[in-house]
């Protein structure tokens, strides 16, 4: 029953983040092509560098805060998904555990990095290093710790592992990712918004910049 779920809001998701505006824009603008494409293979190469204590649950830093704030949730939800699919056929995982995989690792951070931004947006100063600390750092540990706790859940409803089991062996390894993780994250911002501003999505000049 849980699988059979799992694959029912995977497809509603997918169903849902679709849009044909964003499609066009993917088709007919080459620098969102490789953006998209480029960031697809980075996220499909750092999530084969992982390991697991136990089967299933898998260990590796996720980027996809950054990857949310460049590209949009709607694309960043179909690179992740490219992501994924490329890792499970590499690393040979069991397609069964797909939409559980995909709902907890790309779903959930992509809308917590795209949540943390909204709030961050709306609630607080429209400022560059809010914009780099809060969306970009503190967002990339938010989105990280979602996946590991919704991941974990998912494996206790189903029976798989104890709670002491998920503590112990996976969740207990978020204080050593998430730091780090918000590093890659607000790095990779910092970047972005310096040097190519008019690759990140999220960032306007005339909201952070023009008017300080």
């Amino acid at each position: 029953m849980l699988f059979i779920f799992s694959f029912v809001c995977f497809a509603l998701i997918l169903y849902f983040s679709f849009d044909k505006q964003t499609l066009a824009l993917l088709i007919t603008q080459k620098q969102k092509q490789h953006l998209f494409f480029g960031y697809t293979a980075l996220l499909f190469f750092l999530w084969s560098i992982q390991t697991a204590a136990y089967p299933g649950l898998n260990v590796h830093f996720l980027w996809l805060c950054a990857c949310t704030l460049y590209l949009g949730p709607r694309l960043a939800l179909f690179s992740g998904l490219f992501a994924l699919i490329g890792n499970f056929f590499y690393l040979g995982e069991d397609w069964l555990w797909f939409a559980i995989h995909y709902i907890s690792g790309v779903f959930v951070p992509v809308m917590a990095s795209y949540l943390v931004y909204m709030l961050a947006y709306h609630k607080l100063p429209r400022h560059l290093f809010i914009y780099i600390f809060v969306c970009g750092f503190f967002g990339g540990a938010i989105a990280i710790g979602s996946k590991m706790l919704v991941m974990s859940l998912f494996y206790a409803a189903s029976g798989l592992y104890s709670w002491q089991i998920l503590f112990d062996n996976y969740l207990i390894l978020l204080v050593l990712l998430a730091f780090p993780e918000a590093m890659l994250n607000g790095m990779s911002m910092s970047i972005g918004i310096i040097y190519m501003p008019h690759w990140v999505r999220t960032f306007y000049d005339e909201d952070y910049i023009d008017k300080q």
